[in-house]
């Protein structure tokens, strides 16, 4: 059998940009070679597309000498992504806008037509969040992970929040605003969230990840900065009830139609709460420790792996998620904190861990992605997308 061409999507214009390189640099080196052609595929942070010799290189060197720079489009008719090559970027790093990497003026437009399937590992906006979904199902080409509805609202902290509880689903209280009205009257913002939920409370940007732009207020002037910290990141910003002694629990959840969990895992943060320092900067006895497995009771195990099902399924999941749980360690209240469509997949990132410790090991993992990817797709092209009505006149 002929290997699958699998591109590999990373980098991107996000917050996370550099962790989206750390995971993909993990998931191609997991994946099978002798079962898959990989074909890497870096976004800059500007947002434009580099195919062909070492865009991992020249992502995180920042170097795009010689990078060939694509115009990506999408062809249905020929199921695919198609890369109009015609740009080349010179050592000064501005764009020759017409010259092609040899010389011509022809555009190449081969070099993604023939892709199988599409590992999309951009973490936060313009990747997790449906817009590259959406990109590759007019494409009509298969792809790991959630659609684009599915990867909207679990990208989006107020909307996952607002199915949440529509679902019946335990949530901690929270409030949101727009960056515009918290502008225009942020004393009276600053009131209804004291009013509301008090202190501490947790800011956020409603669409971002890996705690960028997350704080913990305890007091109207920490308040004050992290609501303009959010705001730096979003037009919607998310003030949320700090739930006291929180234990955070992951579970990491696999599958389409009929999704599995795996075991939970706990985060021992290596400061007062999981940010993006804790998850990626701290190292030896400062890092942040996680424990596979979580030490919960079965009762407990159990009603969190329902619940991570329940909101996979609350937002039509698919391929994969993580979701995070906060739990009172006092009172043993559970909540649902938030849904990860494309969570982290470094070395040390626990979506995979957490599966390798149910009995999956990470290379395994990636070839169940790419089947489910596969059957999603196959799934879908049953709908049928003409309809004419039988007229008579």
């Amino acid at each position: 059998m002929r290997r699958l061409k699998v591109a590999v999507l990373f980098g991107g214009r996000s917050g996370e940009h550099e962790v989206s390189i750390m995971s993909a640099r993990s998931v191609m080196r997991a994946l099978d070679p002798e079962k898959y052609e990989i074909i890497p595929v870096g976004i800059t942070r500007q947002g434009r597309w580099i195919i062909g010799a070492d865009p991992v290189k020249a992502l995180e060197s920042e170097d795009f000498t010689g990078a060939r720079f694509a115009a990506i489009f999408a062809d249905p008719a020929r199921q695919g992504l198609w890369a109009d090559t015609t740009a080349q970027v010179s050592s000064t790093n501005h764009l020759a806008v017409g010259s092609h990497p040899n010389g011509s003026m022809e555009s190449t437009l081969t070099s993604l037509s023939q892709v199988d399937v599409v590992f999309p590992v951009l973490h936060g906006t313009f990747g997790e969040d449906g817009t590259v979904q959406g990109l590759l199902e007019l494409a009509g080409i298969p792809y790991v992970g959630g659609g684009v509805l599915n990867s909207a609202l679990a990208m989006d902290k107020i909307a996952f929040k607002d199915i949440a509880r529509a679902r019946g689903l335990p949530i901690a209280d929270y409030v949101w605003t727009t960056r515009r009205q918290w502008q225009a009257e942020p004393e009276a913002v600053m009131d209804e969230v004291e009013r509301k939920l008090g202190y501490p409370v947790f800011t956020k940007p409603a669409n971002l990840g890996s705690s960028v732009g997350i704080t913990k207020c305890h007091n109207r002037d920490e308040l004050r900065q992290g609501l303009e910290e959010a705001a730096r990141y979003d037009r919607r910003i998310l003030a949320e009830w700090a739930v006291p002694n929180a234990r955070e629990i992951e579970v990491s959840v696999l599958g389409n139609e009929e999704p599995t969990a795996s075991i939970p895992g706990e985060i021992i943060p290596s400061r007062e709460f999981y940010d993006y320092a804790a998850k990626y900067l701290d190292q030896g006895e400062n890092a942040s420790q996680l424990l596979i497995p979580a030490p919960l009771d079965e009762a407990t195990t159990q009603r969190v792996q329902r619940l991570a099902i329940e909101a996979y399924r609350a937002i039509d999941g698919a391929g994969m998620a993580r979701v995070d749980f906060l739990l009172n360690r006092t009172t043993g209240e559970l909540y649902v904190n938030e849904i990860n469509t494309i969570p982290g997949f470094t070395a040390i990132s626990m979506y995979p861990k957490l599966w390798e410790a149910s009995g999956l090991p990470y290379s395994r993992l990636l070839d169940c992605l790419i089947d489910l990817a596969l059957e999603r797709h196959a799934e879908n092209a049953r709908s049928e997308r003409i309809f004419r009505a039988a007229v008579s006149y």
